[in-house]
Order: structure tokens, then sequence, then C-alpha cells
């Protein structure tokens, strides 16, 4: 099989596909939306187990193939959308979904899930945290990837992503997949990335722009002291900085990647009352 265009490794372990759609929790209310589904081997999996599946594919020619093979299936409840999902509006799919007559979900838990290209796992992983958040988002990611948005305060790969991704979300790094599950076989590894928006996240919908901005700008200066990640960070006159960082109770010493994601947001709020 040759390399698809859009450098898709698709998923072909049927064991693996079924732990995907379990750590999900699907139920039969839910509707879902699939990201990069691919030839559908995910989505036949899937379907059956919850009410409305929108799978989400880019190259035209796969859609196709893949609306076909659901259809021979008998899976009557999957919408095949041929179309960049960074581009989608996956709420207004799950409307219009809902628009259906066949359709007699009152209030569906919208759901994410999706085998994603690891070139755009950032800017989906970003999409899929935009407000209103769905109730669950897996995703199979590079295990890289995975590490670092689960990484803990003081770790190496703990960073930007990490403390954004956290503020609003449980993560959770499921299990590693083996690139001999995958057709073509990656040259990376890979990881199960689960994230569950959090009932009391630690930045409002209207704080989340400047926190991701604020958070960005502290760690271009990870190796530095707090004191001077401030001062850079906000502009603010080193004698304000001081008095901040006491009356937070901070160490001017301490360097970003060893404070926890709340202390971002309690910065972050400090700077803009100044």
């Amino acid at each position: 099989m040759t390399r698809p265009p859009l450098g898709q490794h698709f998923l072909t372990d049927r064991n693996i596909l079924q732990r995907i759609v379990d750590a999900l929790d699907p139920t039969p209310g839910d509707v879902v939306v699939e990201i990069g589904a691919g030839e559908g081997s995910l989505t036949a999996v899937l379907a059956p187990r919850v009410r409305y599946v929108i799978a989400i594919e880019r190259d035209r020619r796969l859609a196709h193939d893949c609306g076909l093979r659901i259809a021979d299936g008998g899976l009557g409840n999957v919408d095949v959308v041929a179309g960049d999902a960074l581009k989608q509006d996956w709420h207004a799919l799950a409307v219009a979904c809902l628009a259906n007559p066949q359709s007699a979900i009152a209030n569906p838990q919208l759901k994410v899930i999706g085998n994603i290209p690891y070139a755009i796992t950032s800017p989906l992983i970003d999409k899929a945290l935009t407000p209103p958040l769905p109730a669950c988002i897996v995703f199979l990611v590079q295990a890289e990837v995975a590490d670092r948005i689960a990484a803990r305060p003081g770790s190496k790969t703990y960073g930007a992503p990490s403390v954004g991704v956290q503020a609003v979300c449980r993560v959770e790094k499921l299990f590693p997949v083996r690139a001999g599950a995958f057709t073509p076989r990656p040259n990376v590894a890979s990881a199960l990335l689960r994230l569950t928006p959090l009932a009391h996240p630690l930045v409002a919908v209207a704080e989340l722009a400047a926190f991701r901005r604020f958070v960005t700008a502290c760690f271009a200066r990870r190796r530095k002291q707090l004191r001077n990640v401030l001062l850079g960070a906000t502009g603010r006159p080193a004698a304000q900085v001081e008095e901040g960082l006491g009356a937070l109770g901070l160490d001017p010493a301490a360097r970003p990647e060893t404070l926890a994601p709340e202390i971002f947001a309690r910065l972050l709020r400090w700077s803009a009352r100044l």
C-alpha cells in the first residue's frame, strides 16, 4: 500500500481500535465528531455504541470510499464529511445532525475522537479546547506530544502546552500504541491521550487567550528566575514585580518549569490588576 497523499497512518489493529473507543466512555446518546476518519476502521467500531458519528476526512477520495464502506456495513448513524477538520465548525455539524428527522437526540453529549495527523496535533487540540468544550476528547497522538501535554511541574517535558491544556482539562496518557499497528508504519511512537474538561477550570473562557499568551511568554524564558521572567512577560518595573511575588507568596528565584498551572493562573490575574 502506498503512503496516502496527506500522510495518514491507518490503524488496523481491531483490539486497539476497541480500546480507543472504550476510552471515550461512549453512551447511546452521544454525538461524536471523529477527526481523520481515513478508511473508516475506527468509525465502524465506534458507530454501534453511540447515537451519531460525524466522521471528518480531508482527503476527498478517502472520504468517498469511507462513506461507501460505512453504507455497506449498514451503519445509518454516520455522516462522512469531506473537509478540513480545522476549518469545520464541529458544533454546527452536530446541530445539523440534530435537525435530521431520524435523530431523536434531545441534549446530546458532544465528544471528539481521532487518530489525528501528527503534523497538526497542536492546532487540533487548540480547536477542541475552544468553548463550548466537548464532554471528552480522545486523540491518538505522537507519544512525545502526549508526554509533553501530560507532564508534571519540574519534569523536562513540562512547558507551555502542559500548562495550557491542564488549566482546563484533566489530562491522561492512557497507553502506548506500537508502530506495527499502523499501515503504513510510522517512524514515531504513538500514545492515546484523553482530555476531560474540568468542571471548574483554572481560567475562564474570557481569560483563555490571554492566559495562553502569558504562559508562552513565561516559558520563552524558562531558564531564568521568576523575577526576571515576569519583568519580561509583563513589562512592569522591578519593584512592582518584587511586591507582587511577595504578596502571592512566591519565590522570586523559582523557574517557570517548577510552577503548577494554578500558579500561572494567579500570576496572570495579578498582572492584569497592575
